[in-house]
């Protein structure tokens, strides 16, 4: 049975299933590497390109680790494909819109020999509009059950290898196992893509590397990914060995979706310590700044497919199993619980918690029976096996223990029921019990809340009076995915079996009235979050969050799972060595402003000495009459004195501004006048008290300024005692001519007026009181106090040459007032050096020119 919103993909097939026949004559797809990371016989046209499509229908191409369809043979050995209507992916769809064309790519569930795999890709790709990645056997098992599931999904899942058997040692060779998987269906995205056009969405934990295939590949796609499970914290993360590679494989994403905000905050704390990426929330919605990118967070619980339960609903046979139930069960209250068995499911802590609800309230012996239906395990292994055992075991010693002719306490389904069988168990049980110890999402509340509200028909089966309100009840654990979004449901910790027990005899005593009530407020909010919400909401962030694809920039960069993407705006540009060195030689009159700690200097180094390659370049610089160099620096004036001592000709500023000093032979001068400095004796006793309760942070004294930083603080922490630093400084000086700022790491509070902007305003006025107006200005700083110096040069138009050339320059690719960037210090360096070689060239081959003016920067 296929449902009508999936018809448009069953143009071409004569029914709900399709029969294939070997042997016939029929165009050949291309063939994407069976074995992983070759590509064979595949054409230029075949891989995509970055230029524009002639594509004009808006197409998806949804990626999982298994397409949504079913596959068996014939009794005459032909190959069978019909939808798998319980697949997400295929539900998804019908968020999508009508006008949105949607190709699938992912595996079969069936192995398909090496000599049908043509045929069948060409068939399921024109009937299906799926893309079928055929993995080779030992590969996936390496891959799925081998790197899935034995070290991400425990790990996600919260548990540690601190054993053998506890998830196994991490093995390299099923890294690379999951890495050639990931390349191949990268691969396969390439056979199908119109990268300008397409918009590609990849799902949860099989494929974490394939963005960055994609995005290496198509600097410009369109890529959003979901993570299915829970993201576990910092703490658990950190322990993988390739935890930065799976990382910064997601950044490569322009959307990354989760289902709560746990799972979510998560992520950003471990990109926050392990990569040193914060994130900005700008109207509602969450981003990651990643190397010009901004990658999009999305909150979005999953929701369920309604239309495909109300159908399952309506069946005869429905609606006979629910009479068969309601007679089985006569004169006794269900409790149900459907989970699968695997160790996360916490099965046998539902048990125990029935066993303690038997024991504390012998009332309940005879009446309640938990209705335990276990799935088959997805994964493999010793833990399932001995979850099977404890699980039967369980069992047998509570029936054993309370039941007696014609009462089994609890009743475990452990085969495989058909939907429908178990939409009935939803429609009879009172209450829903779930006590997963880590889940995902965990839809079963869902389904039983839909369910619960049931239909005409089995309500006169169920002998119920049709208006009369619906009631449900729900016990849920606090760890799975849905629990934040069903607040009427009962929150229990599943690891405390006395308080699950009550919460199961509360469900159970509860009044109509409130039964009713809690079950109108969850079907609301169930049937309105429904499946097709969350697609639509997903892609409507998606196109969001690629708006600007065409307006920016790229290339890529790095190599490997190390490689990015750099996407600027069109008018930020890297700075040209060759550029800037021919603007120089033409030019007579120069001004040039540097920051020296993090721009000449690693930020963070611990060094208490000027780097005397830089001090040979800035005396260079110096010694060219065409130009005056000056350090602008947020350190102390004695710090400046002592590094840049062999610099006779160079011109310092101090703490931001403060102090500033011509030549080595000047006196220091104060550029903004201040009465006195009692605010310090405020502020100093303030910042002391949070350095006192925070571990790593430490108090600069400056003349002029005090400054608390927390660079060697834990950062969440650091960053929260900052935030609230600075409210409690803006309090208490609030009547003090001072100003407080947040800095990269620290709060600094200094009097106002002080910033390095007045040190390029007062350089350009005595220059153009000379009648020099500079005809060449370059700037380079590398974070916030720089800008106003940025700011300074792009607007003073009046104090320079009509054919001046200015380069205002920031160090890395972030927002910025400058027009260009370089990378790091070395670049800069090297750029200097460059100036330098051209006027010990010029001083070598022409006369000395009329004085000129350059000007530098250090913190």
């Amino acid at each position: 049975m296929v449902s009508r919103s999936y018809s448009n993909l069953l143009d071409l097939a004569s029914g709900d299933a399709l029969s294939l026949t070997f042997g016939r004559e029929r165009r050949r797809l291309p063939r994407v590497a069976t074995v992983a990371g070759v590509l064979s016989e595949l054409d230029d046209e075949s891989t995509g390109s970055d230029a524009p499509s002639s594509v004009s229908q808006e197409r998806m191409i949804i990626v999982g680790n298994q397409l949504p369809l079913r596959a068996h043979r014939s009794d005459s050995g032909e190959w069978i494909f019909s939808w798998d209507e319980d697949s997400l992916l295929l539900q998804l769809k019908d968020g999508l819109g009508e006008d949105v064309e949607v190709t699938y790519i992912g595996c079969l569930k069936e192995q398909i020999d090496p000599r049908e795999q043509d045929d069948v890709a060409q068939t399921l790709l024109e009937t299906f509009k799926c893309v079928p990645a055929f993995i080779p056997t030992e590969l996936f098992s390496k891959f799925y059950h081998g790197f899935c599931k034995q070290h991400l999904w425990p790990l996600f899942h919260y548990m540690l290898p601190l054993s053998p058997d506890l998830g196994g040692r991490f093995d390299r060779s099923l890294w690379q196992a999951y890495l050639s998987v990931n390349k191949i269906f990268a691969d396969k995205v390439m056979e199908v893509i119109s990268p300008d056009d397409d918009f590609v969405w990849v799902h949860d934990y099989h494929l974490m590397v394939l963005p960055t295939f994609l995005r290496k590949r198509f600097n410009r796609v369109k890529l959003g990914f979901f993570l299915h499970s829970p993201f576990p914290s910092s703490e658990i993360y950190r322990t993988l060995p390739v935890r930065d590679e799976l990382l910064r494989a997601l950044l490569n994403s322009d959307l990354i979706g989760f289902h709560t905000f746990d799972y979510a905050r998560h992520f950003l704390s471990c990109c926050s310590r392990m990569l040193g990426l914060s994130y900005q929330s700008k109207r509602g919605y969450i981003g990651l700044e990643y190397y010009g990118r901004t990658v999009s967070i999305k909150i979005l619980p999953v929701g369920i497919h309604i239309g495909q339960l109300q159908s399952v609903l309506n069946l005869p046979d429905t609606e006979a199993k629910v009479a068969e139930l309601r007679d089985q069960f006569r004169g006794q209250t269900v409790v149900l619980g459907v989970d699968d068995m695997d160790i996360f499911k916490g099965i046998s802590l539902k048990l125990l918690a029935m066993e303690q609800l038997l024991i504390q309230h012998p009332d309940k012996r005879g009446k309640v029976v938990l209705v335990q239906i276990a799935n088959p395990a997805r994964g493999r292994g010793k833990d399932v096996q001995e979850v099977q055992s404890e699980t039967t075991a369980t069992v047998s010693r509570i029936n054993g223990t309370f039941g007696r002719q014609g009462y089994k306490p609890v009743v475990l389904i452990d085969t495989p029921l058909q939907f429908f069988e178990r939409i009935a168990y939803y429609v009879i049980a009172e209450c829903c019990l779930v006590t997963a110890v880590r889940d995902g999402m965990n839809l079963i509340p869902y389904e039983y809340i839909i369910c619960r509200q049931g239909n005409e028909k089995l309500d006169e089966t169920l002998r119920l009076n049709p208006s009369t309100p619906k009631k449900s009840m729900l016990v849920v654990s606090e760890f799975i995915g849905c629990s934040p979004s069903l607040s009427g449901a009962i929150r229990v910790n599943p690891w405390n079996i006395d308080a699950v027990a009550e919460a199961m005899d509360t469900a159970l005593i509860v009044s109509e009235a409130e039964k009713q009530m809690r079950h109108e407020k969850h079907y609301r909010y169930v049937s309105t979050h429904d499946v097709a919400y969350w697609a639509r909401s997903f892609l409507q962030d998606l196109e969001r969050a690629c708006r600007d694809h065409v307006r920016r920039r790229c290339w890529g960069i790095g190599f490997g799972l190390g490689f990015r993407v750099i996407a600027l705006d069109p008018n930020f540009r890297k700075l040209s060595v060759e550029h800037i060195v021919s603007s120089y030689k033409r030019t007579k009159s120069r001004a040039i402003l540097l920051d020296y700690d993090g721009a000449m200097m690693l930020p963070g180094s611990i060094t208490t000495t000027a780097n005397t390659e830089v001090v040979g370049i800035l005396n260079s610089l110096c010694q060219d009459p065409k130009n005056v160099v000056f350090l602008v620096s947020g350190k102390g004036r004695n710090t400046l004195t002592e590094w840049f001592s062999a610099c006779e000709n160079l011109g310092l500023a101090a703490e931001h501004g403060y102090f500033v000093r011509t030549n080595h032979e000047a006196d220091w001068e104060t550029c903004v006048s201040v009465p006195d400095f009692d605010w310090k004796q405020i502020a100093e006793p303030v910042m002391q008290l949070y350095t006192e309760t925070t571990d790593g942070s430490t108090i600069e004294t400056k003349e002029s300024a005090l400054v608390w930083s927390y660079q060697y603080a834990d950062p969440d922490f650091g960053s929260c005692q900052a935030k609230e630093l600075l409210d409690h400084l803006e309090s208490v000086l609030a009547n003090e001519p001072v100003s407080v700022k947040s800095g990269q790491h620290i709060v600094e509070v200094k009097p106002q007026g002080v910033n390095k902007g007045i040190v390029a305003e007062h350089l350009l006025s005595t220059m153009q009181q000379k009648g020099m107006l500079p005809d060449f200005v370059l700037c380079i700083g590398d974070d916030r106090s720089d800008e106003d110096m940025f700011e300074v040069i792009l607007s003073a138009r009046d104090s320079l040459s009509p054919v001046a050339e200015v380069f205002a320059c920031t160090v890395g690719q972030k927002p910025s007032k400058a027009k260009y960037y370089l990378e790091d210090t070395t670049e800069i360096v090297r750029m200097l050096q460059g100036l330098a070689n051209a006027s010990e060239q010029a001083a070598r081959n022409v006369p000395p020119a009329p004085h000129r003016v350059v000007i530098a920067d250090s913190k």
